[in-house]
């Protein structure tokens, strides 16, 4: 597959501290008084931007490694299996990555397992799903996981039957979804259904700024209903390259049952989990967003309180 000119380019990726906190807050002038007093002493500097991942503080837990923020500018492409100029890994290094959520039951189970190894990853979340199920997604962006979009309805953007307008349609409703179910914006990250790559269509995600990801490690989880096999294909294909992104989908039940046992290989085997941000969100077109509001608005339900609603006339 051939590349727009001027997808890729030289520094998409830096590299950011893990322990930086913001500047300490100016303290507060004194008040006159006849005799100077002692300044009074500066507040506590202000924690870090965003939510932590969850740990349980188990030194032996996989953990981050380092975290990379990603210039979208341009939409640069991840995955050697489609993009090979921005090969940021070290050896031994992994980012997680999971589709198709967010879901029932599936996508909780792979909150917990990463966890519970003080670990995260990027979700890229089909947009009715977000729709469906937004107060799973949030617990996403609650545990400090960097959130992405996979179309609005996981359409293969490469089908010949699909015009122009449509694909684009699945692209910016994706984004305006997970946005809507959020109530903030998403990463600029997005990965083609069946990793799929229409060149009009990574032309234009580099037009919006928006990073594409490709893979190096294929679970095939959508091909097994298995949780040992998911294990088997992803280090299979793992110990042989020595690092890389790792697709797996949050939608499949038998992929969160297989991650404890996956992350625990990961940190056995020696490997490293790095962690991918965005410089800055996503910008989402008013139009869908607009779309979104109107095609999710559903019935009010009553917020007065139960004694001015329901009261006791017989006993």
């Amino acid at each position: 597959m051939r590349i727009a000119a001027g997808l890729i380019f030289a520094g998409a990726v830096s590299f950011c501290a893990t322990t930086s906190a913001w500047p300490q807050a100016a303290a507060p002038k004194a008040a006159p008084q006849a005799t100077p007093a002692p300044a009074p002493a500066p507040k506590p500097a202000l924690p870090p931007a965003g939510p932590k991942v969850a740990c349980n503080n188990s030194p032996d837990a996989l953990g981050v490694s380092r975290v990379v923020q990603i210039d979208t500018t341009g939409g640069p492409g991840f995955g050697f299996e489609h993009f090979k100029q921005l090969d940021f890994l070290k050896d031994k290094e992994v980012v997680l990555t999971f589709d198709d959520g967010p879901w029932p039951g599936n996508t909780p189970a792979v909150l917990k397992a990463l966890a519970d190894q003080c670990t995260t990853g990027i979700f890229f979340s089909i947009g009715k799903h977000a729709t469906y199920h937004p107060e799973i997604l949030r617990q996403v962006a609650a545990a400090g996981h960097t959130i992405g979009a996979h179309t609005w309805s996981h359409a293969n953007l490469n089908n010949k039957k699909l015009t122009e307008a449509q694909r684009k349609d699945e692209i910016e409703k994706g984004f305006s979804a997970v946005k809507w179910a959020l109530e903030a914006s998403p990463s600029p990250f997005f990965r083609f259904p069946a990793l799929q790559h229409p060149p009009e269509m990574v032309t234009y995600l580099g037009e919006r700024n928006i990073a594409i990801f490709s893979c190096d490690v294929d679970s095939f989880d959508f091909k097994t209903r298995k949780s040992d096999q998911v294990v088997t294909n992803i280090f299979k294909k793992l110990d042989k390259v020595g690092k890389g992104i790792i697709l797996m989908h949050d939608f499949q039940k038998h992929t969160a049952e297989a991650l404890p046992e996956v992350l625990r290989r990961l940190k056995a085997g020696g490997y490293k989990v790095v962690q991918m941000k965005a410089k800055a969100p996503v910008e989402t077109l008013a139009q869908y967003d607009e779309e979104l509001k109107k095609d999710t608005k559903l019935p009010t339900v009553s917020s007065r309180p139960v004694n001015s609603v329901v009261q006791t006339i017989s006993e």
